[in-house]
């Protein structure tokens, strides 16, 4: 644990708790908001909000059952126009 971890944890504690860089900004005692911009790309409350926002592919279970045609087409090496059902 170093002071910088502390300092560090302080601070996305703040963003969180007031949702303001600029109340962290001030309590790190930053001189430009520029400085605490990292902290508002590393809050990991931000990241998860993104991911759980997306929605897993809807996937049909069972094996992949390849058309005749395209078997066909990969064992003769040509290509016709037509070889998916």
């Amino acid at each position: 644990m170093t002071p910088h971890v502390l300092r560090h944890t302080c601070a996305m504690h703040t963003l969180h708790a007031t949702h303001d860089v600029r109340k962290v900004s001030l309590w790190l005692g930053h001189a430009s908001l520029q400085s605490t911009e990292i902290y508002l790309r590393t809050d990991p409350t931000e990241k998860l909000t993104a991911l759980n926002a997306m929605t897993p592919p809807v996937l049909k279970p069972g094996r992949f059952r390849p058309p005749d045609r395209l078997m066909e087409m990969l064992r003769n090496g040509k290509r016709t126009e037509n070889y998916v059902e």
